[in-house]
């Protein structure tokens, strides 16, 4: 079929289903939903068989929807309306959510069902929900939609028109407002979660109004609204009946960063608390024919990840499951046997100098255990999005933020890669994008979950280089040519299409936490091979090979030549990208690699309607 993807933004749902469809052979184009000529000029020029809208935040309009058959993907349950649906979810306290597939008729959201999948709602953050259980019950959902195409043309199937419930309003900052003095830390935590990512909740930091996002529990007991004091570049604050820490805040016309990045002095007079944040659960989906996703322990062996002030580089202490001392909260580490398991749960995947300098000093630390593998985790949501660009744009100089960023990711892959004693692994529970993608190439071995999506190119941030060494590790895995063909092409690859090219060596798990038992037991097989030394010994035997042919400081300084000019060059490109990327700015056009019915050769096939 020749799909026409209407959407706010090539967000992450959008991409996962252009991925999921285009294997299934669909031909597809996307359209930004900017205004109704645009959308109209858009199905007239691509002429397609169906419209899909993943995200949209207007109605479609009239003359589309009646002319078209235009399937809305609603990110609540069959009969639920209205926005912030998955908001309302989650201040509710609703044990089950789920996405339906709907045809666009007059009324919001009242259009006849064509599919549906539920799940248990966990208790997370927004936008983790979304990239997890509302994408993987969506893609089922489209999916089965898409399914039952032949048939509604044929005349043998009709949607069923849903019972209706009431049309719910948009959440307001009043709906999420926290009543410290009241409020326990379950509904602390849901208000806050309920808002993350955007729009965030409003509240007050050091009696300044702000907006906070990214909270956690925390294990501590103070004064219900009370600063507690601080942890990593987080505050904790006190509830009712214990407390919650915030990561990140943004001010009236600023832009979301760690609170101790926003409020320095004050941040910093109070007292530095020794407690580690309690890491997200990841969700897991069991079979059947809807998405039914719940919450699971952590296969991993619990680790105390208390910060002291033990001096850097941080070191391991014990044996089994080694006790750690880091000055980042968001980095823990853990080990079964012969295997390491160092995880970074960045918020949104982004990773600041400082990140990549901490974690670089715990890599450091993990390569002196007495481990035979070790793997490199990321976060549930995200293995790693590369550079911090909202650090970036808020220094005070944005192209001496970059280039030291750049080089702190730089130095982190180059510990990587010459790495000898361990095998290493790295393990894509979550999407990876940009700089992180190559960092996850810098390990022996790349293995994903199936419902990965990876955007392994530069280009979309304003023709930006890249480094992080992709110039080496790209090429020697998927050949020349193709490495030029996917740093050009600006479109996510998915997990199986990344396994057949090379890109990745595995591709395994329908949801984080059976990926990560995999896992687990996939590095413990390694671990435990007669063949370990061997894949040790040709490891440094093509190393030093590579090595002679072409130093790796050759390759970091031809890519570096290239970043130093984007970022003090002449060119701004990358200065505008990165400012409209951090502000969200409203996109004024569809770039043509996404709409492909604008391409100057485009026509609609011979014989097709």
């Amino acid at each position: 079929m020749r799909l026409l993807l209407l959407t706010h933004a090539f967000n992450s749902l959008t991409q996962r289903l252009f991925v999921e469809l285009q294997a299934l052979g669909h031909q597809l184009s996307i359209e930004f939903d900017i205004n109704d000529s645009v959308t109209r000029e858009a199905v007239a020029l691509f002429r397609p068989h169906l419209i899909l809208a993943p995200y949209l935040r207007r109605a479609i309009p009239e003359d589309v929807w009646r002319q078209h058959v235009c399937l809305i993907v609603h990110p609540g349950p069959v009969g639920d309306r209205g926005p912030s649906a998955l908001d309302w979810a989650i201040l509710r306290g609703e044990g089950e959510w789920g996405v339906t597939v709907l045809q666009a008729e007059a009324e919001m959201d009242a259009g006849p069902v064509w599919a549906s999948a539920s799940f248990p709602l966990r208790g997370a953050k927004k936008s983790s929900l979304y990239r997890n259980e509302v994408t993987e019950a969506a893609v089922m959902a489209v999916k089965a939609a898409l399914d039952r195409w032949p048939e509604y043309q044929a005349g043998t199937w009709q949607p069923g028109q849903p019972a209706l419930r009431p049309m719910h309003p948009l959440v307001t900052q009043a709906d999420r407002r926290v009543d410290w003095a009241r409020d326990d830390t379950v509904t602390v935590l849901a208000k806050l979660n309920s808002g993350d990512g955007f729009p965030g909740v409003r509240d007050s930091l050091f009696g300044r109004d702000c907006w906070l996002f990214d909270a956690r529990p925390f294990d501590a007991v103070g004064n219900p609204g009370e600063l507690l004091g601080r942890v990593g570049e987080g505050v904790v604050r006190g509830t009712v009946d214990g407390a919650v820490w915030i990561g990140h805040c943004k001010v009236e016309g600023g832009i979301k960063l760690p609170v101790g990045g926003v409020f320095g002095g004050d941040w910093l007079g109070l007292v530095e608390m020794d407690a580690a944040l309690n890491p997200p659960q990841p969700p897991f989906t069991k079979g059947g024919s809807s998405s039914v996703v719940q919450q699971s322990a952590s296969p991993f062996q619990k680790v105390d990840a208390s910060l002291d002030q033990q001096p850097s580089p941080p070191f391991l202490k014990g044996g089994q499951g080694g006790i750690q001392t880091f000055p980042d909260p968001h980095i823990t580490y853990a080990e079964h046997g012969p295997v390491g398991y160092l995880s970074f749960d960045f918020y949104n995947g982004a990773m600041g100098t400082t990140a990549c300098e901490n974690l670089l000093a715990a890599y450091a630390a993990a390569r002196q255990r007495p481990t035979r593998v070790i793997v490199l985790l990321g976060g549930t949501d995200f293995f790693s999005n590369g550079l911090d660009l909202n650090r970036i744009e808020a220094a005070d100089s944005p192209p001496d933020e970059s280039w030291r960023n750049i080089n702190a990711m730089d130095d982190l892959c180059r510990a990587i890669l010459a790495t000898d004693r361990q095998l290493t692994v790295s393990a894509l529970a979550g999407n990876a994008g940009a700089g992180g993608a190559f960092l996850a190439l810098a390990a022996d071995r790349v293995w994903a979950r199936r419902g990965v999506i990876l955007n392994p190119h530069y280009k979309n941030m304003g023709n930006l280089y890249g480094s992080e060494y992709w110039s080496y590790l790209l090429p020697r895995r998927v050949g020349a040519e193709r490495a030029a063909g996917i740093m050009g092409n600006r479109l996510p690859l998915g997990a199986a299409d990344a396994l057949r090219e090379g890109f990745i060596d595995a591709a395994f798990g329908d949801d984080p936490a059976t990926f990560q038992a995999e896992t687990r037991a996939r590095a413990q097989a390694l671990a435990e091979s007669p063949e370990l030394e061997s894949w040790l010994q040709a490891k440094a035997r093509r190393r030093a090979e590579d090595e002679a042919a072409k130093p790796l400081e050759d390759y970091r300084a031809e890519e570096l030549k290239h970043m130093q000019r984007n970022f003090y060059g002449f060119d701004p490109s990358y200065h505008v990208a990165r400012h409209h990327f951090v502000a969200k700015t409203p996109h004024s056009w569809t770039p043509r690699h996404l709409a492909v019915h604008r391409d100057l050769g485009w026509v609609v096939p011979e014989g097709e309607g």
